[in-house]
């Protein structure tokens, strides 16, 4: 059951608000926001947290509302707009003629879903949010499993040297969007997890996030050792056995979370192999249930299993060396035990070479050889992961290892301005991201240049706006004068070409490709005919030596005398801000290195709002690119940044500042159409969430259904059979051969 709490008792009648600010639709649908505006526009302003709003505000306040008729009606409304969606019908309610249940449990160690939840770090994140957006808009049966962290990903702050440095803001349960879940009893549910010597008990949280739950598991309970405590703390801990502990808790805690809340699931998506545990927990828990080995709830259970991979590079993939791993031996292996297996045999599942024990234990191949099936996130990232996962399959040629792709998608409701919202609907009508999407490309084609300009000009405009606030707030906690803080009012002008780039600063990335020649791009921004202006925001992990150093690089350029009104480096990168960004910004710069990045989908978030890229032909951008909707980044003989500057100085700036006699420039205009009509569609989240179900999810719970049909009579044969070719392989041999 859950537990819903309120540390006070609202006025009669204003009991409705309670669901509404608990239910993350709200940063979708923001037909509410003027609502808590209304309540506290202060408090709404800063922190964009209704649940906050609803506990701070003076109960005077919530008399006066709740005896003003304006205020209620609206309250009235949104609470029936908000029945009516968990109640209408959805694309997964039409039919699907013998289908199997396909129930899934979406599993990430992070989830980017609002700033009233910082349980999230970068793009996996806010990836994992949009798909279980995606999911409640679509009616999808989907559950998150996650984690509460006490503290999350590391804030960033800016010295008055220049310098990164790191903030770790306790999160206070009481202000976020979260509830208890609590046992039949009344009392907290606690998830155990039974270690050599003692017992961890995991709370477990619940969000609303539409029709879709998410639940969170947090260590940070007085009833647990102070270390133990800590195991929730940090999300991406430096401290390796920390982040053991944590991909524990995920896969093991949490598949114990589902089952003890009664969520029953055919389909096991692991976002990452972060949470390639959850794959043994499940098979140990079919084997406990219908009394098999250890091998055939494996085969039984594996069907239902998913992995999505987002990785790169080898290198990058969550391992653990044979030091940590015989640290936690005694552990292991009495986890082993219950599985009914030896742990050589567990540590295996881990390992390039099974029978290694030098080997490091690699989360991304247990989660390989657990999953039915596995893809990569875009298609060119498909092709990397099947170099990478070849050594798992070494008598394979690469195109057969079996990993597919499902190129990533944004959910756009989440990342559309107020001003894109109304060209949209005003173009395709109400519900456009529910249904199919094939028709929405030509609607949006008619849309005259006239009307494409001005809703340009005015999220560019609330752009300018939004970074000289968040600059001279930025600016007053470093330390400036008053002076400084007060010039930031005039930075940047809502009527230049306005460049963006976000992203986390490592090196493959290349965030410094633009500052290759500081001077030619100073001349680029002061030019007196075309002037440009750039919007840089971004962190580097506390580890990352050289990602520090390119912030301290952007924040020195920045505050050059000269380019004080042309570049802003605006700290701290989080959901608000990249909202602002990819609403705002006219192009968009992606520069990795590649085929480092997996797929990148900040560039898909400009597309709704009519921004263009200019990005590397890397992850999404590779298949997207189409010449009249964007530039493509080809490192010449001179390298990338030569080619960078040659297409922003005979290109993009040129295009943008060639205007009719109205002031429009056409050739600009024609790009934003294309790429509204070809690109917004095709990147998503709509698409990509029924690709998962069609390609992956559908097939697998059939799979899945008759392995384990007649007392997992299938699955049993398929280990007896693999069993019996393992044991007569080294006798197999090819008779004589007619081609």
């Amino acid at each position: 059951m859950d537990g819903r709490y309120l540390l006070r008792d609202l006025p009669s009648g204003l009991q409705p608000l309670i669901d509404l600010a608990l239910d993350v639709r709200w940063t979708w649908s923001h037909g509410g926001d003027a609502l808590w505006y209304a309540l506290d526009s202060e408090n709404w302003d800063r922190c964009r947290n209704p649940w906050a709003v609803l506990q701070d505000v003076p109960l005077a306040r919530l008399e006066a509302v709740a005896a003003d008729p304006a205020f209620r009606r609206e309250l009235e409304r949104l609470d029936r707009a908000r029945r009516a969606y968990a109640e209408e019908r959805t694309w997964y309610d039409e039919p699907q003629p013998g289908s199997p249940p396909c129930r899934v449990a979406y599993f990430s160690l992070e989830f980017g879903l609002s700033e009233a939840l910082p349980f999230y770090a970068g793009g996996l994140g806010v990836l994992a949010g949009d798909c279980l957006k995606t999911a409640s808009d679509l009616g999808l049966p989907v559950v998150g499993v996650g984690l509460m962290y006490q503290e999350g990903y590391f804030r960033q702050v800016v010295d008055a040297e220049g310098r990164q440095r790191e903030a770790y803001p306790s999160n206070d349960p009481i202000t976020l969007l979260i509830q208890p879940v609590r046992a039949r009893s009344g009392a907290w549910l606690h998830v155990p997890l039974d270690l050599p010597g003692r017992r961890v008990l995991l709370r477990v949280w619940r969000v609303e996030v539409g029709r879709v739950p998410l639940y969170l598991l947090d260590s940070n309970d007085p009833l647990n050792s102070p270390i133990d405590r800590g195991i929730t703390a940090k999300l991406y801990s430096s401290d390796r056995e920390t982040r053991l502990m944590q991909e524990i808790v995920l896969g093991i805690g949490g598949w114990r979370a589902l089952e003890a809340v009664g969520a029953e699931v055919e389909i096991c998506h692991l976002n990452e192999g972060h949470a390639s545990f959850a794959v043994l927990e499940r098979a140990r828990c079919f084997k406990d249930r219908h009394q098999t080995s250890f091998l055939e709830a494996w085969w039984a259970t594996r069907a239902g299993n998913i992995f999505t991979t987002h990785t790169s590079v080898g290198v990058a993939f969550d391992s653990y060396s044979p030091d940590i791993i015989a640290r936690h031996a005694p552990m292991l292996r009495t986890y082993a035990a219950r599985l009914g297996i030896s742990l050589e045999d567990l540590l295996g599942l881990g390992r390039k070479n099974p029978k290694d024990p030098n080997e490091p234990f690699n989360m991304a191949y247990l989660a390989m050889r657990g999953s039915i099936s596995a893809n990569g996130v875009s298609r060119l990232h498909g092709e990397v992961s099947r170099r990478l996962f070849q050594p798992l399959y070494p008598r394979r040629p690469e195109a057969e290892v079996p990993v597919g792709h499902v190129t990533n998608g944004v959910h756009v409701p989440s990342w559309d301005s107020p001003w894109a919202d109304r060209l949209w609907e005003d173009a395709c009508g109400k519900g456009r991201w529910l249904r199919s999407l094939e028709s929405l490309g030509e609607a949006v084609r008619s849309v005259s240049d006239e009307a494409l300009w001005a809703f340009r000009s005015q999220e560019r405009r609330d752009l300018v706006g939004y970074a000289r606030k968040r600059l001279a707030r930025q600016l007053g906690q470093r330390g400036v004068s008053e002076e400084g803080i007060n010039h930031a009012a005039s930075v940047l002008d809502p009527n230049l070409l306005t460049l963006g780039f976000a992203k986390r600063f490592t090196w493959y990335k290349r965030p410094d490709l633009l500052l290759a020649d500081p001077e030619r791009l100073t001349a680029l921004l002061t030019n007196s005919e075309r002037p440009v202006q750039l919007v840089v925001a971004g962190k580097a992990h506390p580890d990352d030596g050289w990602g520090r150093l390119a912030v301290e690089r952007w924040v020195a350029f920045a505050g050059r005398p000269a380019m004080r009104d042309r570049v802003v480096f605006l700290e701290d990168y989080d959901l608000d801000l990249a909202q602002q960004l990819v609403q705002g910004v006219d192009l968009w710069l992606n520069t990795p290195t590649r085929p480092w990045e997996a797929c990148g989908t900040s560039g898909m978030k400009v597309l709704v709002n009519g921004g263009l890229n200019l990005s590397t032909l890397d992850g999404w951008w590779a298949e997207a690119f189409v010449p009249e909707a964007g530039w493509a980044l080809v490192d010449g003989p001179q390298g990338g940044a030569e080619r960078l500057y040659e297409i922003l100085e005979q290109e993009a700036i040129p295009e943008f500042y060639t205007r009719d006699a109205k002031g429009i420039p056409r050739a600009w205009v024609a790009r934003i159409r294309a790429s509204l009509s070809l690109l917004t569609p095709q990147f998503s989240s709509n698409r990509m969430m029924r690709e998962y179900v069609e390609a992956f999810y559908l097939p697998a719970a059939g799979l899945l259904a008759r392995r384990q049909r007649d007392e997992a009579a299938l699955a049993k044969a398929l280990n007896q059979w693999h069993q019996a070719l393992e044991l007569s392989w080294g006798s197999l041999h090819f008779g004589r051969l007619d081609i």
